[in-house]
C-alpha cells in the first residue's frame, strides 16, 4: 500500500485509488497494443523502385567509377550511401533491345524484340505489371522507346529534351497511400549534343580521352559535350533525393542508377567490349543498404526483373531468365552467377556477334566478320568519328585507333579483362590460351541452345552508310 500511495496522490479519496489504477492499466495495454500494431504496419511496408536509366553512357563516365574529371555529385551521392557493382552488364548495347530486355527480365533475342526500334511485342510480359497487380503505382517517364504504350504502366510521361523533366512530376502526383515503381529513364547523354547544356560546362582540355579513341581537339570537344549532358541528368538526380526526403519516402525506397549502353562513340556503343556492355550499377536504400559498399558479384540487366520482385514479395514468373541477386545486398561478397552473355544485332547495320563474359575473359563470335565494326549512325556522323577517317584515308591512323575500319574481322575473339581492361588484345589465335578459349566457346554453345538462339537466315541489312552515317 505503500507503493500504492506513492503513486498516487493521498488527496485522493480510497474508493477513486482502484479505478485509476484500472484506468491507468488499461491506457498501458492500449498503448502497447497500439504501438505493436505500428510496428507491424512499419515492418509489412513495401518499398517503393526507382531505375534511373540513363541513355548511352559508359560504366566508368562518374566520380564514383572513377572519372573524377566530369561532375557528378549525385552519381556519387548514389554511392557514398549505397552499393556499387563493379561487374555489371548488360545484355547489349544497343537502346530499344536493352531497355525490352530489362523490362522482361529476357535476352533480347527471347524479347521478339532484338534490334533496334522493334516494337516490344504485347504478348511480352513485362516486371512492371507484376508490381502492379501487387498493388503498386507504376510510372514511366522520360524517354519510352518500348513500342506501343502499356497499360502496365498507370502513367506515361515523355519529356525532352533532357528526357527527365517530367521525374519530379511524376513523385509529386503519385497517389500517396500506394507504394510505387517509377521507370525514370533519361535521354542524356544521346546526340545530338549542343553547346551551353548546362551553367558550367566541361572544358575541352579537361577530359579523360580513352586508349581506343585518337587524342585531339575533335574528339575532346566531342567528349566535353558529352560530359555536360551527363550533369544535366545528374542535377535531376539531385531533385528525385530532394523529393524523397520531403514525402519521407527516402530510406523505404530502392533507387537503381544504370545505363542502357556504351557512350555512343567508337568502339563503345553497340559493341560488345566492356566500353558496350558493361553498365554503371549502384543501388541506394538506406533502410536495408549500408553505405560505402561496393561488391564483385557479376550481375546482368536480366537479373533486374527477378530482383525487384523478389524484393516486392512478388511471384517470380517463369518467362524470367535471370537470377537474383537479392542476397549480395545482403552480403557483398556473395557471387550469384559465373558469366553473362550478350549480344549485338542489327543496329543501323548489319551485324549477329554473340558474347560470354566472366570475371577473367571476354570471349566474342562473330557470325558477320566480313563487315567493319561501324559505330552506329549518329557516331559515325560526329566530329569524333569523322575526324577518323580523315586520317585512316591519308593512311595515318594508328592501329589502336583502327578497329572500327577492319574488315575482314576475326571471326572470334579472347580478351583478358584484367590485364588488359580495354579489351586491345585479342588472344584467340595464342596458342597459350587455347584452352581458355575452348572453355569459353563451350559456354556460349551451352548459352545459344538454352535460349533457343540462332543466326539469322535473312539478316536485316544496312539503312545507313558506313562512312557518312547517312541514311540509305
Amino acid at each position: 500500500m505503500e507503493n500504492y500511495d506513492l503513486f498516487f496522490s493521498k488527496s485522493k479519496p480510497d474508493f477513486m485509488k482502484p479505478k485509476l489504477l484500472l484506468f491507468t492499466t488499461s491506457l498501458f495495454f492500449i498503448f502497447i497494443l497500439l504501438f505493436n500494431s505500428c510496428s507491424k504496419k512499419i515492418k509489412s511496408q513495401k518499398p517503393n523502385f526507382i531505375i534511373i536509366i540513363v541513355d548511352d553512357a559508359a560504366w566508368n563516365d562518374s566520380g564514383t567509377y572513377g572519372n573524377s574529371l566530369i561532375k557528378t555529385p549525385n552519381i556519387d551521392r548514389l554511392a557514398n550511401e549505397g552499393l556499387t557493382f563493379n561487374n555489371a552488364f548488360l545484355t547489349t548495347s544497343s537502346c530499344s533491345p536493352s531497355r525490352c530486355s530489362i523490362i522482361t527480365g529476357r535476352f533480347p533475342h527471347n524479347t521478339g524484340a532484338e534490334e533496334l526500334h522493334m516494337p516490344l511485342p504485347s504478348n511480352q510480359l513485362i516486371f512492371p505489371g507484376e508490381l502492379q497487380k501487387a498493388g503498386y503505382y507504376t510510372v514511366s517517364a522520360g524517354k519510352w522507346h518500348l513500342g506501343p504504350k502499356r497499360a502496365e504502366f498507370d502513367t506515361i510521361y515523355d519529356g525532352a529534351p533532357s528526357g527527365c523533366e517530367f521525374w519530379e512530376e511524376a513523385l509529386n502526383n503519385r497517389p500517396q497511400e500506394k507504394p510505387f515503381f517509377m521507370w525514370f529513364a533519361a535521354l542524356d547523354p544521346h546526340r545530338d549534343y549542343q553547346p551551353n547544356t548546362i551553367n558550367e560546362p566541361h572544358k575541352p582540355d579537361e577530359v579523360f580521352v580513352p586508349p581506343f579513341l585518337p587524342d585531339n581537339d575533335s574528339t575532346r570537344k566531342d567528349l566535353a559535350l558529352y560530359y555536360d549532358e551527363i550533369s544535366r541528368m545528374d542535377s535531376y538526380i539531385g531533385k528525385v533525393l530532394k523529393i524523397l526526403k520531403e514525402q519521407n519516402v527516402d530510406r523505404n525506397t530502392l533507387i537503381i542508377y544504370m545505363s542502357d549502353n556504351g557512350r555512343p562513340f567508337p568502339r563503345s556503343k553497340t559493341r560488345l567490349y566492356d566500353s558496350g556492355i558493361k553498365t554503371p550499377f549502384i543501388l541506394r536504400w538506406p533502410s536495408n543498404i549500408k553505405s560505402r559498399l561496393r561488391t564483385d558479384a557479376l550481375i546482368s540487366s536480366v537479373d533486374i526483373a527477378p530482383t525487384i520482385c523478389e524484393l516486392a514479395g512478388v511471384s517470380l514468373p517463369k518467362t524470367f531468365q535471370g537470377v537474383s541477386f537479392v542476397s549480395v545486398l545482403d552480403d557483398n561478397q556473395k557471387d550469384v552467377r559465373d558469366y553473362v552473355a550478350a549480344e549485338h544485332n542489327w543496329h543501323d547495320y548489319q551485324t549477329h556477334e554473340r558474347a560470354i563474359r566472366n570475371k577473367q575473359f571476354l570471349y566474342i563470335r562473330n557470325s558477320f566478320p566480313e563487315f567493319n565494326a561501324s559505330p552506329p549512325a549518329d557516331a559515325v556522323r560526329s566530329i569524333t568519328y569523322q575526324e577518323m577517317i580523315k586520317v585512316f584515308n591519308k593512311g595515318g591512323l594508328v592501329e589502336e585507333f583502327s578497329d572500327c575500319f577492319i574488315s575482314s574481322r576475326e571471326p572470334e575473339e579472347l580478351y583478358d579483362v584484367v590485364n588488359d581492361p580495354y579489351q586491345m588484345n585479342n588472344l584467340a589465335l595464342d596458342k597459350n590460351f587455347q584452352d581458355d578459349l575452348s572453355k569459353m566457346r563451350q559456354i556460349l554453345d551451352k548459352w545459344i541452345q538454352e535460349t533457343n538462339d540462332s543466326i539469322p537466315i535473312n539478316p536485316s541489312p544496312d539503312q545507313f552508310d558506313r562512312w557518312s552515317g547517312e541514311r540509305l
